[in-house]
Order: structure tokens, then sequence, then C-alpha cells
């Protein structure tokens, strides 16, 4: 399975491991380290790319030069991305607490 390299090829990874696939990582586990930190780091360019399209369609709307059905996806879209990126935040989070409560 190819590193994703955007937050959609990484919401498709996890849900092909959580359906039961297999997950395979690559050879050389010492570059795992920098391919999730790319991974992390476009994923976060890519929700601020969202976010500031929703915030430019919204102001657009407020002075009456975009359709208002445009508007209302572009915001969902910019909702679902915070909520992924707080998600994924929240299970890194959970798995370092649990690597913390591993006995030496």
């Amino acid at each position: 399975m190819p590193a994703p390299t955007s937050i959609t090829g990484a919401i498709n990874a996890y849900n092909t491991v959580a359906r039961g696939g297999a997950a395979q990582p690559k050879a050389g586990g010492a570059d795992a380290g920098g391919e999730f930190a790319a991974l992390v780091k476009s994923a976060l360019a890519e929700a601020a790319q969202i976010g500031k399209a929703a915030e430019t369609a919204s102001l657009a709307a407020v002075n009456d030069r975009a359709d208002i059905g445009k508007v209302v996806t572009a915001v969902a879209e910019a909702e679902l991305t915070l909520q992924t990126v707080v998600s994924i935040r929240d299970k890194v989070i959970d798995a370092y607490r649990e690597i913390l409560r591993m006995p030496i």
C-alpha cells in the first residue's frame, strides 16, 4: 500500500485497515517517521487550504457574489476536515499515552 499523500488518502488507508485489510509497511522502518511526518504536514496543509477556500466562499456570499449552495458545501467540507484532523490528533495522543503505560 503506497503512503497516502493527502488527508483523503489517509482516511482511505485507515478505512482499509479498519475493515480488516492488511497494511503493508515499507521495508526499512527508519524512514517511517519521515513518511508519517510528511503525511501529517500534507494533511494539515490541505486542511488549511480547505479552510481558506471556505472562508473565501463565505466572504463572497456576504458580498452577494457566490451561490449559497457552494458556500454551504465549502463550509461543510471545512468542518469535516477539521473534525478529521482533531480525530487523528486525539488518536495519536491516545497511542502516545498507551506507549507510556507499557512496561519496560
